[in-house]
């Protein structure tokens, strides 16, 4: 027979507080493992759209290049269930205006093209449209830019039409900054701070006038070939524009294709990515801008 005087009976309430703390350890163990899961699952989601996206990009990448060989197209690519669609147009082409995707430092040539391009790659007016202008608006530069950007316009022109032994050029140069003026003898612009080309202010602008830079027989087809324009004096990149609208000529001719934009668009699953790519015309070796070409020589 045992001796209960040695054995303890918890009260009631004691073991009723253990058990809620063991409901509550589980559910703050219950609370990780929740949170833990949801942390994977969101891991795992977010990996799966930075792949989707990798996929997306390549295959539109493989648009660009496909579109440069062929033109526009449409296909699959081996990666996943990656597609592409890409089209092939002629930047600037049939407008008034032109702003170049890129920035320019000093020096670096902004090419406007006046004729057209063959499939070839040849210059012609041949069935293609041709610029008739008397004058090109030219827009440039940042207000907050220090040093302020000059500019420099140079013309390539034939006499007579389309042939290539007579190319002549007219240069005109302009600089906002007075006292520079004052040494370079630019031209003042004709005004400043008003130009907006495709909703992009410009700070400077000038208006070029062919006719007054001797320019003759400007508005024949396959005289004006194209305009080199060059910023001077910066030293960071600017963006360049150009409007040849009708207020500045009377013949109501638009510009040629300035090149090749593609327009690449890359899809893989619900994600979606899409490139722009801008392939420009052949042109001159920028030397050929500072040298003069001449049936004796070259002369620098």
């Amino acid at each position: 027979m045992l001796d209960c005087k040695y054995m303890v009976k918890l009260p009631k309430n004691q073991s009723g507080q253990a058990l809620l703390m063991v409901l509550l350890s589980m559910a703050v163990a219950l609370t990780l493992v929740l949170s833990v899961l949801s942390r994977t699952i969101s891991d795992v989601n977010i990996s799966s759209q930075d792949e989707s996206s990798l996929r997306a990009f390549s295959a539109a990448e493989a648009g660009v290049e496909q579109a440069l060989v062929v033109g526009s197209s449409t296909g699959t690519v081996a990666i996943g269930d990656a597609s592409f669609s890409a089209n092939v147009s002629g930047f600037a082409e049939g407008k008034y205006t032109l702003v170049f995707p890129n920035n320019f430092v000093s020096g670096e040539p902004a090419v406007v093209w006046f004729v057209s391009h063959d499939a070839n790659g040849n210059l012609t007016c041949s069935g293609q449209p041709c610029f008739r202008g008397k004058k090109a608006k030219v827009c440039w530069g940042d207000s907050l830019a220090n040093p302020v950007p000059a500019l420099e316009a140079t013309i390539f022109y034939l006499t007579p039409p389309g042939d290539y032994s007579t190319v002549r050029i007219a240069r005109a140069v302009y600089d906002p900054n007075s006292e520079r003026r004052a040494a370079n003898n630019f031209s003042d612009p004709a005004s400043a701070g008003n130009c907006v080309i495709d909703g992009i202010n410009f700070a400077y602008d000038a208006i070029v006038d062919f006719s007054s830079l001797g320019v003759a027989q400007w508005n024949t087809p396959n005289v004006l070939q194209f305009m080199v324009l060059k910023l001077l004096y910066n030293n960071i990149s600017h963006r360049i524009g150009v409007d040849v609208n009708t207020s500045l000529h009377p013949q109501n001719t638009t510009l040629p294709a300035q090149g090749q934009l593609i327009e690449s668009g890359g899809t893989s699953g619900n994600t979606s990515r899409r490139i722009e790519v801008f392939q420009g015309y052949g042109e001159l070796p920028m030397a050929f801008y500072s040298a003069i070409y001449s049936k004796g020589g070259l002369t620098k």
